[in-house]
């Protein structure tokens, strides 16, 4: 039994490999770096497993090529994906091959009905493309934010609605699988099988030796009883039941191999249709054994989705609850049951209601009348109960401690028994704060326990405790593994749970496809009974602001850097490497780190805030990198931008004017001159200009209006770059050229010039300045706003975020602050004219846009103005971020790659968002201009009139 320690070491183990691969893919192809190790050391269990090196393979004859070098030098090889395990399996001590970054395409086939993936795109992102043709993938997992095809296929994803009917295992349709022998095998085609048997023999025969072996009576019905429920633990032997063909019991078994058996290129998957009718209730029952009881009544009625939460979990949900709990409500031993009915017209749904509320009414132990609705948004505050609740659990968890997530089966009808007996499990193992829930229609519950493995004692109460509890399911003929895959959490049971003969046949399907045992060793299958009590990660807290991360990488796939540089995950792992490593004396690793993140982690975050609306506790991660930066910052740059922000006026005056002046300098003279200051003061101090950049705007001045309906504040970005659209005033002119039509008054009062919404000091870590302009602003603001009795009206949205923040900040929450779109939105167009319609309209909503509400204005506002509004695939956050564009156009180049490619197939009339620098970004990333939509409508407005 041991603990983790350290979360790297400074040399690599196999320089052979990285040698061969080097010169096989170039010098580039692979990363020996200390921080990229580090990143890719954990994924979302408790285990850490450093990486010798990383590769980030770009298509399957890469992947092909690094086999074949692991292959030679006994190297072993993981692939890597999302990273969302929780069993361990995505975790390499040999060499990493990360797929997401490269393997991202998506081919829809068939109008929806069948769809082409490759193991990089998220499962949302699937069905994000499958949406306009209502279907969608059948799994359905908690994590499918950051749940990739990959993971999906390696794991054999369920979740919530699926159960064994719709996984992928019964989903897929066909794959491209690559074996460790540099095979490629397309399983779909029509000489799949001849291909497979020519170039495999000796897999093929033992492929098929193995099907006729466990066709036997007596062995097939075993294993027909133990893949009736929910299994991912081991290797799927089901499929030489289920099919003949030896490429499609090698297609098969590859699902929920967790990568232990060759690498899945690319997948088809046969669709599922989106329910047009849903009804969705919450059960409150006065405990959970009242719960389970009345969980087959609700199967049989034909209820599609039962979710159990225990009162623990209730408990852990807070606030998050409160709007769907009876009032006053506390939880102390009941439990609840999430109840879904699903149909395709409204005949059908309000059948199912009625069966639904009949079966309810003869339910026992209820605490309060049960609730059905097909209300969305009531509908939504009823799933936060259940979504996400591992990581909102997981929060509470008490600091230093590990969250562990166990997922087990067992047929329905023995799972109100099994959730006793683990109630009493966690008493005599002192689990006090343990929880259960899962998809309690499937028999499937994940219960959670924390722990700190602080030392042999917590070690072997965890290893005890997970003894009891394998004992136990195996005793209700269950699986220990329902849906998170084997992993190393699991794999020394395996043999346990299967027996003698079956454990062998798994063994020889795994050396008959990778004989030298290089693929993800230790995943699905072991000989060592203690793997699971080994490499288990230090938990010590950090910073508070990121103490709550679990590292489930929920925030990855929205955030703009992912694929240039490190995530908000791998962000906060870095600093737990560089705490952890100068704790335990290896302060060389504590300096190189904190070197390397300079550029990775420090200077390439957008600081969005984007992390915040994926991550289920809301951490949001720029706030740890405004942070790190105040702490790097000069004093004299401090100072500098401190009296900055006490002549801003000036500052102002001065960038409009010199937007304007380079604006008639030939670009590659601007860049040429700014490229020698970077290279002298830096990247992340000199920006860089591009030809879509426009000359300065106008300077602002104060306007007058009696009695007005708002105090409007246009941006001082308005100033620094001005706008070439027909409205000729750019947004500024626009919203005062828009309220005047409605017949409303606006009024910016004196001493406008001075201010900034303090955004450009925060984000940079200025604290001086920030203070200096914050304090400016919040004096400004409630003078101008009579404390709050008027509105105030900002004209970009990112600037309408940060007056928000920084009033905030300086204790100031009573003064409304509204974004021009809203306030257009919703005060004006109402008495504006109909005016004549684009075609259509591509919309770049924007990070401040989501973080402040106002998108469903955004996109009214743009429907004003075009017959079709459209959001391309992969919208993101464009990174501009105020100035990262323009120090670091990299950034922006790859957030936006793929927004902008759907957006240019688009063929749109409009290109339209609603931030100054944020159509910039976006001009530069399509070649398309794109304008603030108020801009849009007050040139279609005055047109008419």
């Amino acid at each position: 039994m041991s603990v983790t320690t350290s979360r790297a070491l400074l040399d690599t183990s196999n320089q052979a490999g990285v040698q061969a691969l080097r010169a096989a893919l170039g010098a580039d192809a692979v990363s020996t770096r200390e921080l990229d190790r580090v990143a890719l050391a954990i994924d979302a269990s408790h285990y850490i497993n450093t990486p010798d090196a990383i590769m980030r393979a770009g298509n399957a004859a890469d992947v092909a090529t690094a086999m074949t070098v692991a292959r030679q030098v006994g190297w072993p090889l993981t692939f890597r994906a999302g990273g969302s395990s929780l069993s361990g399996q995505a975790l390499s001590m040999g060499l990493t091959v990360d797929v997401r970054r490269h393997f991202r395409d998506i081919e829809v086939l068939d109008g929806g009905e069948r769809v082409r993936v490759q193991p990089g795109a998220t499962i949302r992102q699937v069905n994000g493309a499958l949406v306009t043709y209502k279907r969608k993938l059948g799994p359905d997992p908690a994590s499918e934010i950051a749940c990739t095809i990959g993971g999906m296929v390696a794991n054999n994803s369920s979740g919530m609605t699926c159960g064994t009917e719709k996984n992928t295992y019964r989903t897929i349709e066909s794959m491209t699988v690559v074996l460790p022998s540099g095979t490629v095998i397309d399983t779909g085609a029509v000489d799949a099988d001849d291909e497979l048997r020519r170039r495999e023999p000796a897999l093929v025969e033992v492929l098929e030796r193995v099907r006729d072996e466990l066709r036997r009576p007596d062995v097939a019905a075993d294993l027909q009883r133990r893949y009736a429920i929910k299994n991912t633990m081991g290797y799927g032997l089901n499929s030489f039941l289920d099919h003949d063909r030896p490429v499609k019991i090698l297609e098969h078994l590859m699902i929920g191999s967790e990568g232990t058996l060759g690498f899945v290129a690319e997948a088809v998957f046969r669709t599922v249709k989106v329910p047009a009718r849903t009804a969705t209730g919450l059960l409150l029952f006065e405990s959970l054994d009242a719960a389970t009881t009345a969980l087959p009544h609700l199967v049989y009625s034909g209820a599609d989705v039962v979710e159990l939460i225990d009162a623990a979990s209730i408990r852990a949900m807070g606030d998050d609850a409160r709007d769907v709990l009876p009032a006053g409500f506390q939880a102390t031993n009941q439990a609840s049951l999430l109840v879904e009915y699903q149909a395709d017209d409204d005949e059908g749904i309000a059948e199912r209601i009625a069966t639904g509320n009949a079966t309810f009414a003869d339910l026992g132990g209820l605490e309060s009348s049960p609730e059905m609705t097909q209300d969305a948004k009531r509908r939504d505050q009823m799933w936060v109960m259940r979504k996400g609740l591992y990581t909102k659990v997981a929060r509470n968890r008490p600091k230093g401690t590990a969250a562990l997530l166990e997922d087990v089966a067992v047929p329905m009808e023995s799972l109100g028994e099994v959730c006793a007996d683990l109630q009493v499990l966690f008493d005599r193992h002192d689990y006090a704060d343990a929880v259960i829930f899962g998809h309690a229609k499937d028999g499937n519950i994940h219960f959670l326990v924390t722990e700190d493995f602080a030392g042999p004692e917590s070690m072997k109460r965890y290893e005890d405790f997970t003894e009891d509890m394998v004992q136990l399911v195996l005793d209700k003929q269950g699986t220990l593994k329902a849906e998170h895959g084997t992993g190393r959490i699991m794999a020394p049971f395996v043999r346990r749970q299967y027996g003698d003969d079956l454990y062998q046949a798994m063994w020889d399907v795994k050396l008959a496809c990778d004989p030298e045992q290089i693929l993800n060793p230790g995943s699905v299958l072991t000989e060592d009974p203690e793997l699971h009590l080994k490499n288990i990660k230090s938990t010590s807290p950090v910073r508070e602001v990121i103490d709550d991360c679990v590292e489930c990488g929920y925030c990855e796939p929205v955030c703009p850097s992912q694929h240039l540089t490190t995530t908000p995950r791998q962000r906060i792992v870095i600093q737990r490497a560089i705490q952890e490593a100068s704790a335990t004396g290896n302060q060389a690793l504590a300096d190189t780190l904190f070197k390397q993140e300079t550029y990775d982690v420090v200077q390439t975050c957008a600081v969005d805030g984007m992390c915040s609306t994926a991550c289920p506790v809301q951490i949001n991660t720029g706030d740890l990198i405004r942070d790190l930066r105040k702490e790097r910052q000069s004093g004299a740059l401090d100072a500098g931008w401190d009296v900055a922000a006490k002549h801003w006026a000036g500052v102002l005056r001065v960038a409009s004017t010199g937007m304007t002046v380079v604006d008639h300098v030939p670009t590659p003279l601007v860049r040429g001159a700014l490229g020698v200051a970077r290279a002298v003061a830096g990247t992340d101090v000199v920006p860089t200009l591009s030809k879509e950049l426009p000359g300065g705007g106008p300077i602002r001045d104060a306007v007058a209006a009696h009695d007005p309906e708002a105090i409007f504040m246009p941006a001082c970005v308005g100033s620094m770059f001005g706008s070439d659209h027909a409205c000729g005033t750019g947004v500024a002119g626009a919203v005062r050229a828009l309220a005047a039509a409605a017949g409303l008054r606006l009024r910016t009062p004196d001493g406008i010039r001075e201010l900034c919404c303090g955004t450009p000091w925060k984000s940079k870590g200025l604290a001086k300045g920030y203070q200096t302009m914050s304090g400016k602003l919040a004096s400004w603001v409630v003078d101008a706003t009579d404390n709050g009795r008027l509105p105030l009206v900002c004209d970009n949205v990112s600037c309408t975020e940060g007056v928000v923040v920084a009033l905030k900040n300086q204790g100031i929450t009573n003064i409304p602050v509204v974004d021009a779109t809203q306030w257009v939105a919703e005060q004006v167009a109402p008495r504006l004219p109909a005016v004549e319609k684009a075609h259509r309209a591509v919309l770049h909503p924007t990070c401040s846009s989501t973080l402040m509400g106002v998108n469903d204005h955004l996109t009214f506002l743009a429907g004003l103005v075009a017959d079709e509004v459209v959001v391309p695939q992969g919208w993101r956050c464009c990174a501009f971020a105020g100035d990262r564009g323009l120090l670091h156009e990299e950034l922006t180049a790859t957030a936006t790659q793929d927004e902008a490619r759907h957006a240019k197939e688009l063929d749109a009339d409009l290109y339209l968002s609603l931030n100054r620098t944020c159509e910039l970004g976006m001009t530069r990333a399509t070649g398309k201009t794109y304008t603030h939509v108020l801009e849009e409508l007050a040139a279609r407005v005055a047109a008419t009139i």
